[in-house]
C-alpha cells in the first residue's frame, strides 16, 4: 500500500511522522527529568546521538571531509555547537523542569519570531508585511493565553531559562543559516561537527555540576531512544523528507508541533487546558505559520 502513495504524499507521511517524534520528546523528557539531572540527560541524549550519526557519516560520499575544513569552518562550526546545544539544548533540558511541556513549547515558538527580528540585524532580511502581521498574532495569542494567569511559585526560573533558550534557539538559527547558504560545507558535516562539540561541553557541564544520577535500566533505555530514534534517525529521515517537500511545506509541516505537544502533555502528563488557552495556542500557532510561510515562499522563488 505504500509503495502505491505518490512520492509527495510518502515525504509528507514520512515528515508528520518526524515532528510527531520531536512531540513525543518532550513527554519523555519530562518523565526522565524525575531522575536524571537536566544537563546530564540533555549531554548523555545528544552525545550518544553524535556516536549514531558517525556511520552515517562515514558512509555519506557528499558529505565534507573533516580534513577540508578550514580554521574559521571549525571555530563557526563550534560556535554553533556551542550555541545550539550546549545552551538551547541545556536550557531547554532545564526549563523543563520548571514549566509544564505546554508553556514551554509555547514560549519555544517565539524564536521563529526573534529570528525574524535577528535576521534584518545579521542577515540583512527584512520581515514582509506578512511577516510583521504574523509577529503581532503570535503576540497576541501569548497575552491570550498568559495574561488571564499568575506564575505560580516557582516558575518564574522557568521563564527566565525559556527567554535563553529562545535567544539562543534564534541566535543558533541565523549562525545556521549564515553557515549553511554558502553551500560551502555538507548538511551532515555541519550537523556531525557541532553536535559533536556542543554535546560534550554539555555532557561535562553537567558532570560537573550535577549529581551522578543512578541509572536504571529503564533511564538508558529512554536516553537510548532518544538519541537513536528522536535524534538521529529522525534527524536522518527529515533530510530525507526535504529533497522531495519545499521549504513553505516542511514549515507548515513542523508547526503542527506545538498541537501535537499539547495534546501529547494532555494525554500522558495530565497538564489542562481551558478554552481561553486554546484559543491562544491556536493564534500563537497561526502567527508562527504565518512568519515561516512567507520565508517558505522566498526559499521555493
Amino acid at each position: 500500500m505504500w509503495k502505491r502513495l505518490s512520492p509527495h504524499t510518502q515525504a509528507v507521511l514520512q515528515a508528520l511522522f518526524v515532528t510527531f517524534l520531536w512531540s513525543t520528546s518532550w513527554v519523555l523528557i519530562k518523565i526522565g527529568l524525575t531522575d536524571i539531572p537536566a544537563l546530564t540527560f540533555a549531554g548523555l541524549r545528544y552525545v550518544l546521538a553524535f556516536l549514531v550519526l558517525i556511520p552515517l557519516y562515514l558512509r555519506t560520499a557528499q558529505a565534507t571531509p573533516l580534513r577540508a575544513l578550514t580554521r574559521r569552518d571549525w571555530l563557526a562550526l563550534a560556535l554553533l555547537g556551542l550555541v545550539y546545544y550546549t545552551i538551547t539544548q541545556g536550557t531547554q533540558f532545564l526549563g523543563l523542569v520548571y514549566l509544564p511541556a505546554i508553556t514551554f513549547s509555547l514560549l519555544l515558538n517565539a524564536t521563529a519570531v526573534v529570528t525574524a527580528v535577528l535576521g534584518v540585524l545579521f542577515l540583512a532580511e527584512r520581515p514582509s508585511g506578512q511577516q510583521w502581521a504574523g509577529v503581532a498574532v503570535f503576540i497576541g495569542g501569548v497575552l491570550v493565553y498568559f495574561l488571564p494567569k499568575q506564575i505560580p511559585p516557582g516558575q518564574a526560573i522557568g521563564y527566565a531559562i525559556a527567554t535563553i533558550t529562545i535567544f539562543a534557539n534564534s541566535f543558533s538559527g541565523i549562525l545556521g543559516r549564515a553557515i549553511n547558504r554558502q553551500n560551502r560545507l555538507h548538511p551532515l558535516t555541519v550537523t556531525l561537527v557541532s553536535m559533536g562539540i556542543g554535546s560534550v561541553l554539555l555532557l561535562g557541564l553537567g558532570l560537573a555540576t550535577e549529581p551522578w544520577p543512578v541509572l536504571t535500566w529503564q533511564s538508558w533505555l529512554l536516553i537510548l531512544f532518544l538519541a537513536v530514534v528522536n535524534t538521529a534517525f529522525a534527524f536522518t529521515l527529515w533530510n530525507h523528507t526535504l529533497r522531495t517537500l519545499s521549504a513553505m511545506e516542511s514549515s507548515i509541516i513542523n508547526n503542527t508541533m506545538l498541537i501535537q505537544i499539547t495534546l501529547l502533555a494532555w494525554l500522558f502528563l495530565g497538564e489542562t487546558l481551558s478554552w481561553l488557552d486554546v484559543v491562544g495556542l491556536a493564534l500563537a500557532a497561526i502567527g508562527v505559520l504565518m512568519v515561516q510561510l512567507k520565508r517558505g515562499l522566498k526559499a521555493n522563488s
